[in-house]
């Protein structure tokens, strides 16, 4: 009997069912092929990895060295507790269920303060992580809104709880185990400044990167251990060279989210090595000098190619202070000191009184006034006004007068009119090509230009008329003249060497982690003889002037005479008042030997009387000691701790071997009765703001403030707890919780 057409259709129904039931066991089957056997490298590695923690291993600084080699700057291992934040909250988690939430107010991106929510970082700490810690006895206090800050802005990066442990700390965190998820005790390379406040201004200090999020490696890691970044100074101009490679930490983690140990470890590369221009013995000379007064900058180079070879500036500061970090107590007081030890006064500017007279003499000879000769009454009006030269409060007068012997008894009335006969443009025309009004490019933060004045600037910034009383000011340093300790210090060399003007250098060279080095070739800014047509026999005429404000009788730097060495220089002294007190800044340049010079230095001693008194046998000093190196002489180089400042007015200094009498000295406090206020005779700027190293904030009393009771951990669920009664919350005190129940149907 033939099969009826219903059931043909059934069959075909049921067969096809059937090949479709049998096409998706087929797929599932790829899929399950696919799965587990295709892709079982690829999830064996995601089930592998989601165990392991890779953590960004900062790389070691290169080393900061002076030209002989001497190391200045170095590493040290320090160790810290460091709290990884999403680990703390992913293991409260695991263990106590949801985390405590906090609200706080967030901007967003139109700039609204809105109310968010994010985990109580601080509860959790203070609630899982203190207690163990103070059973351990290495508990202590901590600034909770620094947390809360890093929690919301930098997870990625560490949280260092304690920086810096001694041994006894570490060995107790060697001995226990601390069973904490997120916690972890690790090695970090800091900065040790190996002579501590020695060249600190020259130096610099390091801090932690402002924005990390904005680092190019930050995804790269589960946890980002930052390199430091140089803040000011060397450290700074210098910093990709001194940065090197950052290494990976795998660390292995286990069910219970710990940190079971190190896996696998890549060593960081380490920076280059920058050598300086600056000889470390020369350093210590000039800086155990200059602790003799209280506020006071010093120059020397090498008049040869602009090579700095010290440079310092009192009072002083311990970059070792701001290591690893420094409290904001200690910041304070040293930011606040009055007497500024933060501020390089080597690279800052003021008026440099009659050290200013080397280039006004050298403006007057582009004009022909090589021969010139004025004469000296005691002063000289300008419209309806008398400006009177210093010897004129003592009842003298030089009378009239040679290039060379004005500069000897740096008479005012002689470059007043030598000044003026030059002309303001030739003044400003030599300044520039001397570097003056401008900063030298060398590598140091917060260099202050200086201020060259012209006609057109007075214009502009006053709304005056420039006039022959201002030029007269202005040949004599005051006035509206501004200039730096490092700018006088390469006039003195520029005039030393015959007339090279080199633009100042800090870096000698630059040695590679693979041993490959590459030198900093000297700069030339000008040429007195090129850019201004002077000769040779001008230059020296000038530097003859110098010879005789040193070495002939009268002059007004006789005090920097030194048996056996050939000094030529210049004094300078300009009038300045702080809160009503005389407050003279006084100033000494020279350079020496005379035939052959080897070095030029300038000297600012702020708050003494006279060029002559002060700065000019501190220079002496200098000079005689730093010229004995090549003699085998050991200045005995040796960390200092920070030279303290003060606000004592220095009439005279005496060094044991000068035995100068008085009769041979001359003196050079000059006056000047057009100058500006005070408080417009020299900038004001700040050196360090927005440079600050990083500041620990003080420690708050957030745990005395509220309980922080521990909460319960979880327990394990079972069938039954399906069917077990959920409870409506706390109960609030005072209240009777209820009875147990455990069954619905109970």
């Amino acid at each position: 009997m033939a099969p009826s057409k219903q059931s043909a259709t059934l069959d075909f129904r049921i067969l096809t069912v059937a090949a479709l039931i049998l096409l998706a066991l087929i797929v599932i089957g790829v899929r399950l092929w696919w799965v587990q056997v295709k892709l079982y490298a690829h999830y064996k590695g995601k089930i592998q990895g989601s165990s392991e923690v890779t953590v960004r291993v900062p790389s070691v600084r290169g080393e900061i060295r002076d030209r002989n080699g001497v190391v200045l700057v170095t590493n040290r291992q320090s160790y810290e507790v460091d709290f990884y934040l999403p680990e703390l909250v992913s293991g409260y988690r695991k263990q106590y269920g949801a985390a405590p939430m906090v609200d706080y107010l967030r901007k967003s991106a139109d700039g609204m303060l809105r109310e968010t929510k994010e985990e109580d970082i601080v509860q959790i700490v203070d609630q899982t992580i203190i207690p163990r810690l103070e059973q351990l006895k290495v508990a202590e206090p901590y600034n909770s809104q620094r947390l809360r800050t890093h929690y919301r802005n930098n997870t990625l990066v560490p949280f260092i709880y304690r920086e810096d442990l001694d041994f006894s700390t570490i060995s107790k965190f060697a001995e226990k185990d601390l069973g904490l998820p997120g916690v972890q005790v690790n090695i970090r390379p800091v900065r040790k400044y190996v002579y501590n406040a020695l060249a600190a201004q020259i130096l610099g200090y390091v801090g932690a990167p402002k924005d990390i999020n904005k680092l190019p490696d930050i995804k790269d890691f589960n946890f980002y251990q930052p390199d430091v970044q140089g803040r000011t100074n060397i450290e700074y101009f210098l910093d990709d060279e001194l940065r090197g490679k950052p290494g990976r930490r795998i660390l292995k983690k286990d069910a219970k989210n710990h940190i079971e140990g190190e896996k696998e470890l890549i060593q960081p590369t380490p920076g280059a090595n920058v050598y300086l221009t600056i000889d470390a013995r020369i350093q210590y000379i000039v800086e155990r000098t200059l602790r003799s007064v209280g506020r006071a900058s010093c120059v020397v180079v090498d008049p040869n190619n602009g090579q700095i070879l010290a440079m310092a500036s009192v009072p002083s500061y311990d970059p070792n202070k701001f290591i690893p970090s420094i409290s904001a107590r200690d910041w304070a007081a040293i930011k606040d000191a009055d007497a500024d030890p933060l501020t390089n006064r080597a690279i800052s500017a003021f008026a440099p009184g009659s050290t200013y007279k080397i280039a006004t003499s050298l403006a007057g000879l582009t004009r022909g006034l090589a021969k010139a000769q004025f004469t000296c009454t005691g002063g000289v009006t300008y419209g309806n006004t008398y400006m009177k030269c210093w010897i004129a409060d003592k009842g003298g007068a030089h009378g009239t007068q040679t290039l060379t012997e004005a500069i000897k008894n740096s008479c005012n009335a002689y470059f007043y009119q030598y000044g003026n006969a030059a002309g303001i443009d030739a003044i400003d025309k030599v300044g520039t090509t001397l570097g003056l009004g401008q900063t030298s490019g060398i590598e140091l933060s917060g260099e202050d230009p200086g201020l060259l004045p012209s006609p057109e600037w007075l214009r502009v910034t006053k709304n005056e008329k420039w006039s022959q009383g201002q030029t007269a000011n202005t040949s004599i340093g005051q006035g509206y003249v501004l200039a730096s300790p490092l700018q006088m210090a390469m006039i003195a060399a520029t005039v030393a060497n015959g007339g090279t003007v080199y633009r100042p250098s800090l870096i000698y060279k630059v040695q590679e982690a693979d041993g490959t080095v590459i030198r900093r070739p000297e700069k030339i800014r000008g040429d007195l003889r090129k850019n201004n047509n002077l000769s040779k026999e001008d230059i020296e005429l000038v530097r003859r002037g110098m010879w005789r404000v040193v070495n002939d009788a009268g002059g007004t730097g006789a005090r920097a005479k030194i048996p056996g060495i050939v000094v030529a220089g210049k004094t300078g002294t300009a009038q300045f008042w702080r809160d009503g007190q005389k407050d003279n800044h006084t100033w000494f340049v020279a350079f020496a030997p005379y035939d052959n010079p080897k070095i030029a230095l300038a000297v600012l001693v702020q708050g003494a009387k006279a060029g002559g008194q002060v700065p000019a046998p501190i220079a002496a000093k200098l000079i005689e000691e730093i010229l004995a190196l090549d003699k085998g002489y050991d200045p005995g180089l040796k960390p200092l701790d920070p030279a303290v400042g003060n606000f004592k007015f220095v009439e005279t200094i005496d060094f044991k071997d000068n035995n100068i009498p008085a009769e041979l000295t001359g003196s050079d406090e000059e006056t000047s009765d057009n100058e500006p206020a005070a408080e417009e005779n020299q900038t004001k700027v700040s050196k360090h703001e927005g440079n600050e190293p990083d500041i620990r904030p003080e420690a708050d009393d957030h745990r005395t403030v509220r309980a922080t009771p521990t909460p319960q951990a979880n327990k394990p669920k079972s069938f039954f707890d399906f069917f077990r009664r959920k409870s409506n919350g706390t109960p609030q005190p005072g209240q009777s919780p209820e009875k147990k129940k455990h069954f619905l149907f109970f």
